[in-house]
């Protein structure tokens, strides 16, 4: 009613100032599909409007769409600055091939929408900064993520995770994921993706604190094999909600996935497998106090496997599990394979699993028997029957539990050094001008390797507290610290 009896030159400039809005929102660039390859700067001389340039920086202000039939490649050193809510799509080819580009908002506190990798698009980013976005929304098959650093982005495009995918054979290899609000690597619970995910260094992700592991992935290929390779996986302990790695088959499908050298440290879980028709290996993993929500009745383990029907085989071997709430927890109709005679030689370490001034490292509350031979259940402990038994709940200890098969132990292959070795630690990381650790393991040197082994940086150390001048570009490197008899390598990030 008032509406009506609004002056005419109120009522136009509105609707002009609605119009004006609208097309702000619908600006966008499209390449011309004509098989160009372009760069930033052709695109800034095709159309003013759609990239600004500054020296170095370039500003993109609208939506812009790689046609199928083009190519948009970044093989320069540059800063692209995204305004706010703008999106790339590509339905062409994507390629960035530098030594530093940095993608980031042109206001930080403004995200940008993100990417989108419609499908058939061929995607391979290297050696690029990813910041203050929206994510990477990957439809294709066809895509590479090395060597680049995600950090601080945000819901947007994808909202699954910063790196979001739907089909095929992602590699993701030699990057870091840095304290962004969704989970650092995603799949869809009834999309088959078996990625390759190799060497990457994962802290602080889920920074929303949403129920959901910073690697959350579904079903893979039936003929591919889904891999979490070397990768380290740090929590937020203020963040009681994320977890570690979860692999679920929730809605059908399978799962085929080799889970290994991983290290899993302060998550409210660590790795989870759920659902049946699922064939995993865990190997060789470091799963260690992965108890920040601290509540045993909602997680905790260091490895949970739970499903509600028969067709999952797990095995597990030679794995080091220390101080979570639970070690290993089975669920439903779970089947795992901790050790037997055949095929999986065992080598499980167990140390200080528990709650409730209770130690528990594995904890059978299925029917099926379990075989778990092999294993040392108690670290530095006698290596007896009764002290495994004491840490193992079974049917022994409840008749509607099955059986867990663990005589023989072994505990005399592991060195005592093993806990040290794998808890040293440097900081900061990622560093900017200086790495300071504390020297208790007679290490007398410190090398810096690139990525493809070139020798960087070396110098002695001392005997304590240690504080190393930096002089490296941005990136990532391999930090190994030497002594007579070991090395342990570290991945080093810097800012």
């Amino acid at each position: 009613m008032n509406f009506l009896q609004l002056p005419i030159k109120k009522i136009t400039l509105s609707l002009l100032l609605i119009c004006a809005t609208s097309l702000e929102l619908l600006a966008q660039y499209s390449t011309p599909n004509t098989g160009v390859d372009w760069t930033l700067d052709d695109i800034a001389t095709a159309s003013p409007s759609t990239i600004t340039i500054s020296g170095n920086t370039y500003t993109l202000t609208e939506n812009l769409t790689v046609s199928v039939d083009d190519i948009l490649r970044i093989n320069t050193d540059l800063t692209l600055e995204i305004a706010a809510g703008v999106q790339i799509t590509v339905f062409g080819s994507f390629f960035v091939d530098s030594d530093a580009v940095t993608i980031t908002a042109v206001n930080q506190a403004q995200p940008f929408q993100g990417f989108r990798f419609e499908e058939f698009s061929e995607i391979n980013i290297q050696n690029a900064t990813i910041e203050y976005g929206g994510g990477l929304q990957v439809l294709t098959e066809t895509f590479t993520l090395n060597n680049c650093v995600l950090q601080n982005n945000v819901s947007g495009t994808a909202t699954g995770a910063t790196v979001t995918m739907s089909r095929g054979i992602p590699i993701i290899t030699n990057n870091s994921f840095l304290f962004n609000a969704n989970p650092a690597l995603s799949s869809g619970a009834n999309q088959q993706v078996s990625a390759y995910i190799f060497n990457n260094y994962i802290e602080g992700n889920n920074q929303s604190n949403n129920n959901r592991p910073q690697i959350n992935m579904g079903t893979t290929r039936v003929t591919d094999t889904l891999k979490i390779i070397g990768n380290t996986i740090i929590g937020d302990r203020t963040k009681i909600m994320a977890g570690g790695i979860a692999v679920a088959n929730l809605v059908g499908g399978s799962i085929r996935a080799i889970i290994e050298d991983n290290i899993i440290r302060d998550n409210r879980y660590g790795l989870t497998v759920a659902g049946s028709n699922s064939y995993v290996l865990i190997k060789n993993n470091i799963i260690e106090d992965n108890d920040s929500q601290n509540n045993p009745n909602l997680g905790g383990s260091g490895i949970n496997l739970n499903t509600g029907s028969a067709g999952m085989v797990v095995d597990v071997m030679g794995n080091q599990i220390r101080r979570n709430l639970w070690g290993v927890t089975m669920q439903g109709l779970a089947n795992g394979n901790f050790g037997d005679d055949a095929d999986n030689p065992g080598g499980n370490v167990f140390a200080d699993n528990g709650n409730n001034s209770v130690v528990y490292a594995l904890f059978n509350n299925t029917p099926n028997p379990v075989s778990a031979m092999n294993n040392c259940w108690v670290e530095g402990g006698l290596g007896t029957l009764a002290e495994a038994e004491g840490v193992i709940s079974h049917v022994v200890d409840n008749a509607s539990l099955g059986e867990v098969t663990f005589d023989p132990i072994n505990c005399e292959n592991l060195s005592v050094d093993e806990p040290l070795l794998s808890s040293f630690m440097f900081y900061p990381n990622p560093a900017k001008n200086a790495i300071h650790f504390n020297n208790n393991q007679d290490f007398q040197s410190l090398t810096i390797y690139s990525l493809e082994g070139k020798q960087l940086y070396a110098t002695a150390v001392t005997q304590g507290e240690n504080r190393v001048e930096l002089t490296l570009p941005t990136g990532m490197y391999f930090a190994n610290f030497i002594s007579d008899n070991q090395t342990i390598v570290k991945k080093l990030i810097v800012e």
